[in-house]
């Protein structure tokens, strides 16, 4: 039987309230969805770098429309049962009535969460003023609170992604966001796991935290303080690596050893199969 989108929106805020961390893999298309349900995973999230790559584009606030952004969303929660959060960058627009509607419009896409980022996309000036960020923020929670089931609102601080290493800021930013009703935060890029504890450590909401960039384990941010452990484009890059050095083999050396590495046809074809 089908699972409604408020119990999903249920299921995904009880795993932000129980013991410990969990770990919340980013898919790129419906098969890949698939398959991480199949691995028992207990949520996605989308990737916004995941599906420009897989659409022949950067990653990035320009290239791909809110309307095509929502649309991919689409297909990745009707691929599976899970709960579904999305990466919705900046919101799809500068001022917080942008990030309302982009919320709005998530939910009916049938996500269940969303994270809007304080970047701007302009390499100028890539961090939103704080009042502003803050402004856009409580845009989307007024918005997410709106709906008739819990909208999980992840509120992201980009400094770390944009050559602002400044922590401070950072977790001023962070904790203003919790202040003004943030289900969890998230600041992309830290540099280590002492600044993951002293994220952990002032704020009372769950943390996000993106693996892969550093070599942590789960073990470790989990000891850390970590709720929520998500890995953005990494499976994505994993894929594409594999298919690149597989192409270059080919056509570099003519040789196709690269099988080896394959999945067999039948396993992957019969789980593409299962109801």
């Amino acid at each position: 039987m089908a699972i409604d989108q408020a119990e999903k929106a249920r299921r995904f805020q009880a795993l932000h309230q129980a013991p410990g961390s969990f770990v919340i893999p980013n898919p790129w298309d419906a098969g890949t969805a698939r398959l991480l349900q199949m691995l028992g995973f207990a949520a996605l999230a989308t990737t916004s770098a995941g599906f420009a790559f897989s659409a022949g584009r950067p990653d990035g606030p320009g290239p791909t429309s809110r309307d095509e952004m929502l649309a991919h969303c689409r297909v990745i929660v009707g691929a599976s049962d899970l709960p579904v959060s999305a990466d919705l960058e900046n919101g799809f627009g500068n001022a917080p009535g942008d990030c309302a509607e982009t919320v709005r419009r998530a939910a009916e896409a049938g996500l269940v969460g969303c994270s809007i980022e304080d970047s701007t996309g302009d390499a100028r000036r890539p961090i939103y003023d704080f009042a502003l960020a803050l402004e856009r923020v409580q845009a989307a929670i007024e918005a997410a609170r709106a709906l008739p089931f819990p909208f999980t609102l992840t509120a992201r601080a980009e400094n770390f992604l944009h050559g602002r290493a400044d922590l401070d800021d950072t977790l001023k930013r962070l904790t203003a966001f919790e202040r003004t009703g943030a289900d969890v935060l998230y600041a992309p890029g830290l540099p280590s796991l002492d600044a993951i504890r002293r994220v952990c450590g002032a704020l009372q909401k769950p943390v996000n935290v993106l693996a892969g960039s550093r070599p942590f384990s789960v073990a470790e941010l989990t000891e850390a303080g970590v709720k929520r452990i998500s890995v953005g484009s990494l499976l994505s890059r994993v894929a594409l690596g594999a298919f690149l050095r597989a192409a270059r083999e080919i056509k570099e050396h003519g040789s196709f050893a690269c099988a080896k590495d394959a999945v067999p046809f039948a396993e992957i074809n019969g789980m593409m199969a299962r109801p």
